[in-house]
């Protein structure tokens, strides 16, 4: 058993507007989870909440990323969260808001030394500015997570106080369930040529939980690093998990994906985890909340070791 800190990190800031005047909910997501009975499923020994920011769709001066100085601004705050819960022993469990508040979370966990990362996510995040225009549009920092941390873009977001170099270094990265590579227009076909473990979701299928876990382990004992767990619940298929920003198919089944993340999340390496990107707008009846709430019970809850 670990005693588990449960750190709400209600963010949007990292993603695009769907329409006109749209807002992302996904800031939204602890306090849905909570009230769907995520504190009774884990019951964490300590809880810590961030206050929203604010949420701008408009260009901003000295960044071409949508809200890049807030992101900075909410990420060091999360960080010291993060770092506060490491320092006390407490296993930092980070309910998002958008995936960009991975950035937080490893800026706390390289304050200690060198980490890896185990991304689990739909979509590999690898968007940066060698490959694509950004003068054409503004970047969302939701969907470059990974080319961040791994320190490709702006350095607002990829620097941080006190640490060297990337936040993570590619041979110390495994992602997960990335479900568009193998498209003929896939748009960061450059991630191909990094020193990162990647297992789509055609190759967990076929690998199934058994053999997705011993792969992020043979990668993870190579790096020889703790590591930290991220999982963006877009990796499952839209017909399970509809209530996100950018749905998709095919997905890892939810038994498989319990199955996978349970023994990486219970091992000893694992210091932290954060989940992202579930959107309440979308789950007008709860019924996705409390899905996730049944499936990180038995990923981290008491009964999951």
């Amino acid at each position: 058993m670990r005693d588990i800190c449960l750190i709400g990190a209600p963010s949007n800031l990292g993603l695009r507007p769907l329409r006109p005047g749209h807002v992302p909910g996904t800031w939204r997501a602890p306090e849905a989870l909570n009230e769907a009975g995520l504190v009774e499923a884990l019951t964490p020994a300590a809880i810590a909440d961030l206050a929203r920011p604010a949420y701008s769709a408009e260009p901003e001066p000295g960044t071409r990323l949508r809200n890049g100085h807030a992101i900075r601004r909410f990420n060091l705050e999360l960080a010291d969260a993060v770092a506060n819960a490491l320092g006390k022993g407490e296993w930092p469990l980070v309910i998002g808001g958008d995936c960009s508040v991975l950035l937080g979370a490893l800026a706390a966990a390289r304050r200690s030394g060198p980490v890896a990362l185990v991304h689990v996510d739909g979509h590999s995040d690898f968007r940066h500015p060698g490959n694509y225009d950004v003068n054409a549009m503004l970047g969302s920092a939701a969907g470059m997570d990974l080319a961040l941390v791994t320190g490709r873009g702006e350095p607002l977001l990829t620097e941080w106080p006190g640490i060297a170099g990337p936040l993570v270094a590619d041979e110390a990265v495994v992602q997960i369930g990335e479900r568009n590579s193998r498209d003929p227009d896939f748009a960061w076909a450059d991630i191909n040529a990094t020193a990162i473990t990647r297992i789509d979701v055609f190759a967990a299928r076929q690998l199934g939980a058994v053999g997705m876990v011993e792969t992020t382990r043979a990668a993870l004992a190579r790096a020889g690093l703790r590591y930290w767990l991220h999982l963006d619940v877009d990796v499952l298929d839209q017909t399970v998990m509809p209530a996100v920003d950018s749905p998709g198919s095919p997905g890892i089944d939810p038994d498989d994906l319990v199955a996978t993340l349970s023994p990486l999340a219970m091992d000893q390496r694992c210091i932290g985890m954060d989940v992202t990107i579930f959107d309440p707008d979308l789950d007008p009846s709860g019924e996705m909340a409390r899905l996730l709430v049944s499936l990180l019970g038995r990923i981290v809850g008491p009964g999951s070791a």
